[in-house]
């Protein structure tokens, strides 16, 4: 029988591992933008209390002005069919008017035993009462972007989940190559494990030759073209390098992110330039390899203090609509460099 659990405040990863044993309490609130590990938790709960599959004993409700608490909580409080438990997963709960939220704060803070609610939310103020509610039976959930060492904590992990060790050098190189995309981590080693397969029953570690041959790293050649493209306000040249990335299964944040670079390279180049340095002086100050100084250089030329600046708020707004939008992801990077093309 699936049973309730823990009693404490818990960090996200503490739950998958609990409920990946079978442990559940009446509620869960999981809050913030990474939506990967919000999913997975979704999903481990579901089994850990009724299996997978779909049955008589689970909904699924979205947030929207015209759901009510009412709906969620005579879902929540119905009966189990046939079995101990009923589980209801209440997407974007922050999408609700702030009425109904109060509503459902109420079963929050006394919900039935024989039912797991979990819910999800990009954002919900910590003052409102359904957080105050979820926070003091313990299930309020912070989901924040994996980032740093947690970043290879978390590679590390899947990779030992599927019986893998991880030799540190691949270990970086996976996260450098990949980024923070965990969908597209865990993607990349499933492969890894996948291309070192087994001997005697037992998995092979993966090493360094595995993440160079089975990881595409992002081009660094293409991201050149994409950056001198931009430059020149040449627009077709700058998608098809976008596509082409894309089309190599390049994860959009990554292609973002290693956009963002070799820009605030060219600003450091460029700043150095005004300061009367030469290319490979500039270079140096920048950070830069030594053989990008004449690449870095032109490129300095070509972009003005204004376009850097405004290619860093689009970069910006940009990363916060690839983490937390229900857009399509290539669209969003694409109407980016579209926008960056024109100069807006």
């Amino acid at each position: 029988m699936a049973r309730p659990g823990y009693d404490d405040q818990l960090e996200i990863q503490t739950l998958l591992s609990e409920a990946r044993q079978g442990k559940w309490k009446p509620v869960h609130l999981l809050v913030g933008t990474e939506k990967f590990l919000i999913d997975r938790a979704a999903l481990l709960l579901k089994k850990a209390t009724v299996g997978e599959g779909r049955g008589f004993n689970d909904d699924v409700l979205h947030g929207s002005n015209q759901l009510t608490a009412q709906k969620v909580i005579a879902a929540s409080r119905t009966l189990p069919m046939m079995a101990d438990v009923r589980y209801v997963l209440l997407r974007d709960v922050d999408d609700m008017p702030s009425a109904e939220l109060d509503a459902l704060a109420a079963y929050v803070a006394a919900p039935s035993p024989s039912t797991c609610l979990v819910m999800t939310a990009e954002k919900i103020d910590a003052r409102t009462k359904l957080a105050k509610a979820a926070k003091e039976g313990g299930g309020w959930v912070a989901v924040d972007p994996v980032k740093g060492p947690l970043l290879e904590r978390f590679a590390n992990a899947e990779a030992k989940r599927r019986g893998n060790a991880i030799d540190p050098r691949a270990l970086s190189a996976l996260t450098e190559s990949v980024g923070s995309d965990l969908a597209t981590l865990e993607d990349a080693i499933e492969r890894c494990s996948l291309y070192v397969g087994s001997e005697n029953g037992k998995a092979r570690p993966i090493d360094l030759d595995a993440v160079e041959n089975v990881v595409e790293r992002v081009r660094v050649d293409t991201i050149w073209q994409l950056v001198d493209a931009i430059a020149l306000r040449r627009t077709s040249q700058a998608m098809e390098a976008v596509g082409s990335l894309l089309a190599a299964r390049q994860a959009e944040l990554m292609i973002l992110g290693s956009v963002a670079r070799q820009l605030r390279l060219v600003a450091r180049m460029k700043d150095g330039l005004s300061a009367g340095m030469s290319p490979d002086e500039a270079v140096k100050v920048a950070g830069g390899p030594p053989f990008k100084a004449r690449a870095l250089a032109d490129a300095a030329r070509k972009f003005s203090v204004d376009d850097l600046a405004r290619a860093f708020t689009l970069l910006a707004e940009t990363d916060v609509l690839l983490k937390g939008s229900k857009r399509d992801s290539g669209i969003v990077l694409e109407q980016a460099v579209l926008k960056l093309c024109v100069g807006v």
